[in-house]
């Protein structure tokens, strides 16, 4: 039967629906809820400050003054990233242990408390119910946005393995776009409806709860560190549905031969294995560089830029709604470029042309009192950033990360990249308000340089992993980490042969 299953006409690389429906079902019910929730306190910042400032008379006859209810108002934006730290800081032990699919199926759990808890904030008159409620949906959004490119990942040929990984960041866009929209005051950014768009997070994980347990296991994980052969060629004919696919099993028995006295590695591992040196450093750098190139600190505060930069306030909901819709269709164009253009290049020029928008708003906003039209240059400068950030840097350091490192690496390697991710995501989201009063206009010139560095770095180290396997990957890197070959498999003298269907040694 396994003869038969592995050895047909043809190999089977193309899109199939079964792959379609697992990313989409996947980011819909995890990636998309990070978007929404990056967006969400934004259109009813006003009512929640309100909230605040109601609920402290009521309890403690006190008049908190404006700075307070700012502070309280940064707190409840950024716990969400505490939550995310902490969610990104469980990923490696929970992949190692239940899987990647079954991580996210166990994850739904949260979503469901933090919703809950924020939905009925207001009738308990309870404002810590809207913070730790936050929190708590920002340990799912922590665990969720490294695992679902882990999955992702690992069920992709490598010829689509680029289309499938950006799938998330286009529902991350669409998750803001939607926050937008129900933000708007015809909606739910409302007074009276605020709590119930903080708690609509929950109806895309019931989707995906009711519908992804269906749907197997990574093979990559049920192989190499589950050992099962039989459920591994199962979940490939399910994804692939048709053709040969004796080679991707073969390439992975090989990285299963070449961990064979390598356990899953430890944080503390990762960071101490030479091996990988130069693929940890470009985790750090393009995943803090994703963050403190100052796109959270328009998607949170996004109203507050447009205001500043002398938009009337009747429009300025509506051109928030506008940016989402950008970002949306920037998200497709990057998804659907990628296998084409290649990794380098979509980060490159994203990181680029954001940075080159970021010096944009400080020089629009600095002569907008004498120029008019300058306040609408600050606004295509905005776009500029949101549309430059979502094309390339949104979902490919997600995408790389899964693909410069081995099985062994990978789970640690999510831990370090999702850490430092929320971590520059709290950092933003905290002190940007604090920035901006210190320096005006001139903050974006520090996300400016920010942007034009990881764009350097990019260009001088990253190599393109477009149509590579993990194993060609790590080789790549052989050089500039001073290793040998024959470090990176631990049986170099040893290579794959066909024998029933299945492949085993034979000496060279």
């Amino acid at each position: 039967m396994a003869e038969e299953l592995l050895f047909e006409n043809e190999v089977s690389s193309h899109l199939t629906k079964s792959l379609l429906a697992v990313a989409f079902l996947a980011s819909f019910g995890s990636s998309m809820l990070y978007g929404f929730n990056l967006a969400v306190v934004n259109s009813p910042a006003q009512y929640i400050k309100e909230f605040y400032n109601e609920t402290m008379i009521e309890s403690y006859d006190w008049y908190p003054d404006e700075d307070l209810l700012t502070l309280l108002y940064s707190v409840t934006v950024s716990i969400f990233a505490i939550g995310g730290m902490t969610g990104a800081l469980l990923v490696g032990r929970l992949v190692t242990k239940y899987g990647r699919k079954g991580t996210l199926v166990r994850a739904t759990v949260l979503v469901f408390i933090g919703g809950t808890m924020m939905g009925f904030s207001r009738m308990c008159r309870f404002p810590a119910m809207v913070i730790v409620g936050r929190f708590i949906t920002g340990i799912h959004s922590g665990i969720s946005l490294s695992v679902v490119p882990m999955y992702l990942g690992e069920i992709a040929p490598k010829n689509l393995r680029g289309f499938l990984g950006l799938v998330p960041s286009i529902h991350i866009c669409l998750g803001v776009f939607i926050a937008q929209v129900l933000g708007l005051s015809e909606l739910l950014g409302t007074e009276n409806y605020w709590p119930l768009l903080l708690s609509l997070v929950v109806f895309p994980t019931l989707v995906q709860l009711m519908l992804l347990p269906w749907f197997p296991e990574s093979p990559r994980y049920l192989l190499i560190e589950k050992g099962d052969e039989q459920a591994t060629i199962a979940a490939l004919k399910w994804y692939r549905t048709k053709g040969n696919i004796q080679a991707e099993v073969e390439e992975m028995q090989e990285e299963q031969r070449s961990l064979s006295s390598v356990q899953t590695l430890t944080v503390r591992g990762l960071l101490m294995d030479r091996c990988v040196r130069w693929q940890v450093i470009t985790i750090i750098v393009v995943n803090i560089g994703m963050q403190l190139s100052g796109i959270d600190a328009i998607w949170f505060y996004t109203n507050d830029i447009f205001k500043n930069a002398g938009i009337p306030d009747p429009y300025i909901q509506y051109t928030t709604v506008g940016t989402g819709a950008i970002e949306v269709i920037s998200g497709m164009l990057g998804c659907f470029t990628i296998e084409r253009v290649g990794r380098r290049p979509l980060m490159i020029g994203g990181f680029l042309f954001m940075g080159l928008c970021c010096a944009g708003i400080t020089v629009s906003v600095l002569y907008q009192a004498h120029l008019t039209f300058m306040r609408y240059i600050s606004v295509g400068c905005v776009v500029g950033i949101i549309a430059g950030f979502c094309i390339g840097p949104a979902g490919v350091p997600f995408l790389i990360t899964a693909e410069l490192f081995k099985q062994s690496h990978r789970p640690a390697a999510y831990t370090v990249a999702g850490c430092l991710n929320w971590m520059s995501n709290f950092t933003i989201g905290f002190v940007f308000p604090f920035l901006e009063m210190a320096t005006g206009p001139y903050c974006y010139l520090i996300f400016c340089v920010i942007c034009l560095g990881v764009a350097f770095y990019t260009a001088c180290i990253i190599p393109e992993t477009r149509n590579k396997t993990f194993m060609e990957i790590s080789q790549m890197f052989a050089s500039r980490n001073k290793i040998l070959e024959d470090e990176l498999i631990s049986n170099g003298h040893l290579k794959m042969t066909m024998m029933n269907g299945y492949g085993t040694l034979e000496e060279k």
